[in-house]
């Protein structure tokens, strides 16, 4: 069994390991070739020292050119490929002259070949050597940068899709469904055809947003919040005087571009522990705002917060916390912020914090949109 493990195991599952095997396996291929090579051509067994010493020499220094690479890889193409051609060049010189050195010394008295000659000769050779090498090391890194970005995505993806799933069951069961319909109903019998139509425009809007928007795609924070507000107008019909929304967004951050239904778990959080228990009902607030060149989302509610004895997990678990973290986690790695508490004069806060992308600028710093201020309520 332990044998079929390694075997599965993928090949760069350990990218130090596997470096080291095929960095070790491509000299040793080298060393075989050149030394096949020679013994065909009439060559002394003797002429397998120099080849040998050629061949931990470049070893080593192909080790070096791996560490400067590994800091070339991250920066802008220009840079990368000019000090690249730089290094090869002075690594090229240098390899050139030590197998010339240790070829006279091994040779001394039995070769007159002048050092620049071989040196020249050698240069050739081993140009074309670790030229490739170098060809071989960016492919294959280049290689497992996509497998691991296509393996993102993926991931991304499938835990965009459950996130869209748990939503649906958090939204479309039977309780929402029935408080909803019921409340048309109410509507209906009351005569009062305007606000049932109106509602039944608003639940339709919604449901189409959840079945037909991409799990993975990313929304301006606009249609967030528009897609937001259906569904709290729906629950308004539940709560009515008791359930009082705010929204305070910054033009600055209205086409910030968010995982789509990404504050809706956390508003249904709020609405559960914050309205839900108090007879007065309680206050939900949703802000955002440009923070240096990082969208900051806070959704935020006056409900009593964390009661004694209550443990904070039980506040993630069912309501969607721990998805939108994990969410968060899957699309900006570390490059991001998830923080709940309770606030100090009571309620409860969740904080959002993630890198600024827009359609125009997704991926890229944004400048322009540090410049722009003010706010608008809804």
């Amino acid at each position: 069994m332990a044998v079929l493990e390694l075997t599965d195991k993928p090949f760069f599952a350990d990218k130090n390991r596997a470096f080291w095997n095929l960095h070790s396996a491509g000299w040793a291929g080298a060393v075989i070739l050149r030394a096949a090579s020679g013994i065909a051509q009439g060559q002394p067994v003797s002429f397998l020292v120099p080849i040998l010493i050629s061949a931990v020499t470049g070893y080593s220094i192909t080790l070096l050119l791996s560490v400067i690479y590994r800091f070339l890889i991250g920066q802008r193409p220009f840079i990368t490929w000019s000090l690249t051609f730089v290094s090869v060049s002075l690594a090229t010189l240098g390899y050139a002259y030590l197998d010339v050195w240790v070829l006279q010394t091994i040779r001394d008295g039995v070769d007159e070949t002048p050092f620049a000659q071989l040196w020249l000769a050698a240069i050739y050779i081993n140009s074309v050597l670790l030229a490739a090498w170098s060809a071989l090391y960016y492919a294959i890194n280049y290689f497992v940068r996509a497998e691991e970005q296509a393996d993102q995505m993926m991931r991304l993806e499938a835990q965009a899709t459950s996130a869209q799933l748990t939503m649906l069951r958090y939204q479309l069961n039977p309780h929402f469904l029935f408080n909803t319909l019921n409340s048309i109903s109410t509507l209906v019998l009351l005569k009062q055809t305007d606000q049932a139509n109106a509602m039944l425009s608003r639940l339709s809007s919604f449901l189409r947003f959840t079945l037909i928007n991409e799990a993975a795609a990313k929304v301006p924070l606009t249609q967030e919040i528009e897609t937001l507000k259906l569904y709290l107008d729906i629950e308004k019909m539940r709560f009515e005087e008791r359930l009082r929304t705010y929204f305070i967004i910054e033009p600055a951050v209205e086409n910030a571009l968010v995982p789509s239904l990404l504050l809706q778990p956390l508003v249904e959080n709020a609405i559960k522990y914050a309205v839900t228990p108090k007879e007065e009902g309680a206050d939900i607030s949703v802000t955002a705002q440009l923070v240096g060149q990082r969208v900051r989302i806070t959704v935020s509610d006056t409900g009593p917060g964390l009661q004694p004895g209550q443990q904070d997990h039980s506040l993630s678990i069912g309501v969607g916390m721990a998805n939108t973290r994990e969410r968060l986690s899957q699309a900006y790695g570390e490059d991001q912020r998830f923080e709940h508490y309770v606030k100090a004069g009571g309620g409860f806060e969740v904080l959002l914090e993630l890198p600024y992308q827009s359609k125009i600028t997704a991926g890229e710093d944004n400048q322009a949109g540090a410049q722009r201020q003010g706010k608008i309520s809804a």
